[in-house]
């Protein structure tokens, strides 16, 4: 058996990752072994994600909470999906869905119903980026037509500014 990973996404700096670190705390994976970015699941230019597969060897065994954490991007997350499981050799299990756990099943049923699982799942990871995209443009748009300001508010020059940035 080899080393075994978590890794941890949030969306945002401000977001807690809390709920996650703790589920792999009671997996009693190394703190070292833990792996955090705190940015969008758009894509996989992540550094803790990239320092993570750069260090994988083959069997490895990789946590993560669910399917999103991973990522929000379809075609990537199967991508990465394939990259880990075959190229790599790394067994990869996610914690909110017990189909998704390359250690059991690796006949030809084993997979296939692994990898139908793996699509839905990462088709409705993406759909969600969309539709939290769609909800916060419109949330934008009614703050606006209401009168909200976005961005610094402005804040006056001194009366002597042009005097201060002449000098």
């Amino acid at each position: 058996m080899g080393i075994t990973y978590g890794y941890i996404r949030v969306s945002s700096r401000d977001q807690k990752e809390d709920r996650q670190r703790k589920a792999f705390q009671e997996l009693l994976i190394p703190e070292k072994n833990i792996f955090l970015d705190k940015q969008s699941g758009k894509d996989f230019e992540r550094p803790e994600y990239q320092r993570m597969v750069r260090r994988m060897k083959q069997n490895d065994l990789l946590y993560i909470k669910s399917i999103d954490h991973l990522g929000r991007n379809y075609g990537e997350i199967l991508e990465q999906w394939r990259v880990l499981t075959r190229e790599k050799e790394v067994d990869i299990v996610v914690l909110d869905m017990p189909l998704l756990d390359t250690r059991r099943g690796k006949d030809l049923m084993g997979t296939f119903l692994s990898d139908i699982v793996l699509q839905v799942l990462s088709f409705v990871a993406e759909n969600e980026r969309e539709n939290i995209r769609q909800r916060q443009a419109e949330g934008i748009a009614a703050a606006k037509a209401r009168g909200v300001k976005f961005g610094r508010p402005e804040f006056p020059y001194p009366e002597n500014f042009r005097e201060i940035y002449l000098d």
